[in-house]
């Protein structure tokens, strides 16, 4: 796994030139520091937090990204002050409603993983309702982690197939990595190339355990309401840089 850090962005990377990955991963982390350090409610850092990820999003879109899992919400992220969770409902119900309202001839296919059961009803069924109308877009599809952890998506996938072994339809042996796959939240994608986490943790909190066995990482040490398009060109080149073996020579 090799990590990258920077502090400054390269405008001048002509992004066309270079191999992008098909797959890439995006922890959004930072966003009560950046507040913090400003002496604001932590709310506020995630209304922020938002902004970058409008445009983050949009912008892997246009640079030819084929996939783009975004973290939002963890299944840890329950146990925050209550004020700080109704504040990240309120912007999700914003997003969503903004989806809806305004990306009506949006080229981008949108799909929740995680278990949005633990949603407020009104979430649970914008939810719902973008994967429905982005369902036939043939642009970037964009994986948004909602209630999402990685040891709760191998747990769920796990329990499917012991129902299978139970009830005599498959053998454990039978049992396979694919047929774990198949059973995951990306069922069907490919698992992520690159995986990006601003903020200057060196953890990765949970996110995709299964899929990102061969994923390159990235550190950068900007907090996400401050990360920009220059920021991702910096690290999308490191990533076109990466001599990826898995495991070979």
């Amino acid at each position: 796994m090799g990590i990258f850090s920077n502090n400054s962005a390269d405008k001048d990377i002509d992004i066309s030139k270079i191999k992008l990955p098909e797959h890439l991963g995006i922890i959004m982390d930072g966003n009560g520091r950046w507040a913090k350090k400003r002496g604001l409610p932590r709310s506020l850092g995630h209304s922020e937090g938002a902004k970058t990820f409008r445009t983050i999003t949009r912008y892997c879109s246009d640079i030819g990204i084929k996939h783009l899992t975004m973290y939002a919400f963890s299944t840890e992220n329950w146990n925050r002050p209550i004020e700080e969770v109704s504040a990240l409902m309120k912007y999700f119900k914003d997003y969503l409603e903004e989806a809806l309202r305004d990306f009506l001839d949006d080229t981008v296919k949108v799909k929740f993983i995680g278990d949005i059961s633990a949603f407020p009803k009104e979430l649970q069924e914008l939810m719902i309702e973008n994967e429905r109308v982005s369902a036939d877009r043939t642009g970037m599809v964009l994986n948004l982690a909602m209630n999402y952890g990685g040891r709760a998506e191998l747990v769920t996938a796990f329990q499917k197939i012991a129902e299978r072994v139970a009830s005599g339809e498959i053998s454990p042996q039978d049992i396979s990595e694919k047929m774990i796959s198949d059973n995951i939240y990306t069922a069907g994608q490919p698992d992520p190339d690159f995986i990006i986490r601003p903020s200057g943790e060196y953890r990765t909190s949970n996110f995709l355990l299964w899929q990102s066995a061969y994923a390159e990482y990235y550190i950068d040490d900007v907090l996400w309401p401050d990360y920009t398009k220059e920021h991702l060109n910096k690290a999308l080149l490191e990533y076109s840089k990466r001599n990826r073996r898995f495991g070979g020579v």
